[in-house]
């Protein structure tokens, strides 16, 4: 039986029909429908009349996403279940995104309630003598939302969440082999009150669905989260847009001698190899000083060595099957290649005979190899040594990607440089570069993006500056 999907305000569902099977063993999920742009231009138009006809005032913004945070606590194992079976994310890493999603529609209901504009002092200019003067603060429009499958619940929250907090209706196109988590969001959101004229789900072909989104000029603004190719192609299509871009990183982590690499490699352990490396921020690039390069490999083998590959419905699996097994070939390639070119296979390098890459650890990998200079987005991690802290941060900022780095050390000075020379729009100290909470603002540089996420920083490029001035 087809599902049917909230789209221009009502349950429906259409002619042609996608099946969305396991990643991991092929084995049906569900059929759903595939939406035509004729379907996303009726869900914008519904969508632009609600903004309109009759918007929701802030308080009732705030009170929908607070109900909707405790009734998808309140159904953490169901939820995680099906984003665990779309995703082949594991059971134990899908209940944390729940837990994720929850916290960024508390945060969301908070930025409702708090965000507000300023007052202007008119009498600083002779002119603006008897004068008030104050900014609003109002909904820019409706909201495209495009939203990957690697966190399926999570970031249609980060995209869905400070949209209502602003008032924004919002037409998502979920990614294609994930629209159930997507679906369940939307469900906690219409029981918590919102009115399905606010938000349509509308899975579909991205070169469907997505073009018509940014194609319809009722969308004010475009929020895509996906690969940098697709993203800044969608940024030149939609030149009178607002376009906010959150794409790929190759993220480094450098290790001092002085620092803490024992706990580096512990965290390593789930930074490099979380949800099979399939995390924008995953740990990818690790530059270790010399001193303690071949203990912290040692160290980190050891550690790799202990992570379960499996079944995502399996509590004890840490790494199961990539989306897709195209990507688990072009994972094996870039490993096959880096490795004919003169790198070390420390630990893993082949493939299950279910498609699984196992987690990986190259060294000394050539900068120029894939596995280094683009974003794997695997379980593979590459280890190099420097001598210099200087030129780790040199080759740190050798990448097209600007999104989070990270350094361990007991410096106060080299921490303090690092974090004023590392080119990335997060720079973690003591931690992970794979390090996320949901109210920070988050987001990077170059091919990286161009926009921070988080509710409160989320919500102003979802708002447009109105100036009031009053006589008095």
């Amino acid at each position: 039986m087809t599902l049917q999907f909230p789209v221009a305000g009502t349950w429906t569902t259409s002619d042609q029909v996608r099946e969305i099977r396991s990643p991991f063993d092929d084995s049906l999920i569900a059929e759903v429908p595939v939406f035509t742009a004729a379907d996303v231009d009726r869900a914008v138009a519904v969508a632009k009349q609600a903004l309109h006809g009759n918007p929701l005032p802030t308080h009732e913004r705030a009170a929908i996403l607070d109900r909707a945070a405790i009734l998808l606590s309140e159904r953490v194992e169901s939820i995680a279940a099906d984003l665990s079976r779309e995703a082949a994310k594991p059971i134990k890493q899908a209940r944390v995104e729940v837990q994720r999603a929850v916290s960024t529609l508390q945060f969301s209901a908070a930025e409702a309630r708090t965000f507000a504009g300023e007052l202007l002092p008119m009498d600083a200019a002779a002119a603006g003598m008897d004068h008030l003067g104050f900014v609003l603060r109002v909904p820019i429009g409706v909201v495209g939302a495009i939203s990957p499958f690697n966190f399926p619940l999570n970031l249609v929250a980060h995209k869905v969440g400070p949209a209502i907090a602003a008032g924004c209706p919002v037409v998502n196109k979920p990614a294609s082999q994930t629209p159930l988590s997507a679906l369940n969001l939307a469900q906690v959101l219409f029981e918590a009150g919102l009115p399905m004229e606010m938000l349509s789900v509308v899975p579909g072909p991205g070169s469907v669905i997505g073009d018509a989104l940014v194609g319809n000029p009722d969308v004010a603004l475009i929020s895509f989260t996906g690969s940098p190719e697709v993203g800044w192609a969608i940024r030149s299509a939609a030149p009178r847009k607002r376009v906010g871009l959150e794409l790929g990183n190759n993220s480094p982590l450098i290790i001092c001698a002085d620092g803490d690499w024992k706990a580096a490699a512990a965290a390593v352990k789930v930074a490099g190899f979380s949800h099979a490396g399939q995390s924008c921020i995953s740990t990818q690039r690790i530059l270790v000083e010399e001193p303690i390069k071949e203990e912290f490999i040692a160290e980190l083998v050891k550690h790799v060595g202990s992570r379960v590959v499996g079944d995502p419905a399996d509590d004890a699996t840490d790494v199961s099957a990539l989306i897709q097994r195209s990507e688990a070939e072009r994972v094996g390639s870039w490993i096959d290649a880096a490795v004919a070119n003169g790198a070390k296979l420390a630990a893993g390098g082949d493939r299950t005979p279910e498609g699984h890459v196992m987690p990986t650890v190259l060294v000394e990998a050539d900068p120029r190899d894939d596995v280094c200079a683009n974003e794997v987005f695997g379980p593979v991690v590459v280890v190099r040594g420097f001598t210099d802290v200087d030129a780790a941060l040199s080759e740190a900022n050798d990448t097209r990607y600007g999104l989070q780095a990270a350094i361990f050390t007991s410096d106060i000075n080299v921490a303090l440089r690092a974090a004023r020379t590392l080119d990335f729009g997060g720079v973690l100290v003591n931690e992970v570069p794979t390090w996320r909470a949901d109210h920070m603002p988050y987001g990077g540089l170059r091919d990286s993006g161009n926009t921070r996420e988080g509710p409160g920083w989320a919500i102003r490029e979802l708002t447009e500056e109105r100036l009031v001035i009053i006589k008095g």
